[in-house]
């Protein structure tokens, strides 16, 4: 994976969440306690992390430093703070070396971090089309490289479905929902 897929993801995400943004984003996100707009900030906050990690390769913890979108941001407003982030994460992709390590819960390639940024642009983009209303389901194709890259252990199946169960969103043909999980980016 890598920063065109982080584009691809960002580009479904503006796709199917712009035409609604005059919508009410203070209901809960899907299953999540936050918002709709609590969970586009967390994109927004995810993607800008990843990217700093990408671009400063440190080696034992997360940068020191936090995105805070103002309280006052419309939902518009807050979509463009993802895409600005977005960006950046892809801009730190483009330029890295496929040999690069950075801390996240360990060594992790451009690769994981690319993966890590789709899987939050996917997730949380059903989060909030489940929040508002909106039938859509994240791309298979992406989908399925979340999988490879970052679920080794997924079970065979539709591979949306089957992302969807691996973090907790929803029953697997017959294997009840998970309630924790974590997922492997970092590589030695």
């Amino acid at each position: 994976m890598d920063h065109q897929n982080v584009e691809a993801a960002m580009a479904e995400m503006l796709r199917v969440l712009s035409p609604h943004t005059a919508e009410d984003w203070t209901v809960p996100a899907g299953p999540l306690e936050w918002t709709c707009w609590q969970t586009a900030a967390h994109i927004a906050h995810d993607l800008l992390a990843y990217g700093g990690q990408v671009a400063a390769q440190p080696a034992d913890a997360y940068l020191p430093f936090d995105l805070k979108v103002r309280p006052t941001a419309s939902p518009a407003e807050v979509l463009q703070a993802v895409t600005a982030c977005g960006g950046l994460l892809g801009s730190a992709l483009a330029t890295a070396g496929p040999t690069l390590r950075a801390w996240h819960w360990g060594p992790c390639d451009p690769e994981g971090f690319a993966a890590m940024g789709v899987a939050e642009i996917l997730l949380h983009t059903h989060d909030i089309t489940e929040g508002l209303t909106v039938d859509w389901l994240p791309p298979a194709a992406l989908s399925a490289a979340v999988l490879d890259r970052l679920f080794p252990d997924a079970p065979p199946g539709d591979t949306t479905r089957v992302l969807l169960w691996c973090t907790g969103r929803g029953e697997l043909n017959g294997l009840p929902r998970r309630t924790s999980w974590t997922w492997k980016a970092a590589r030695r």
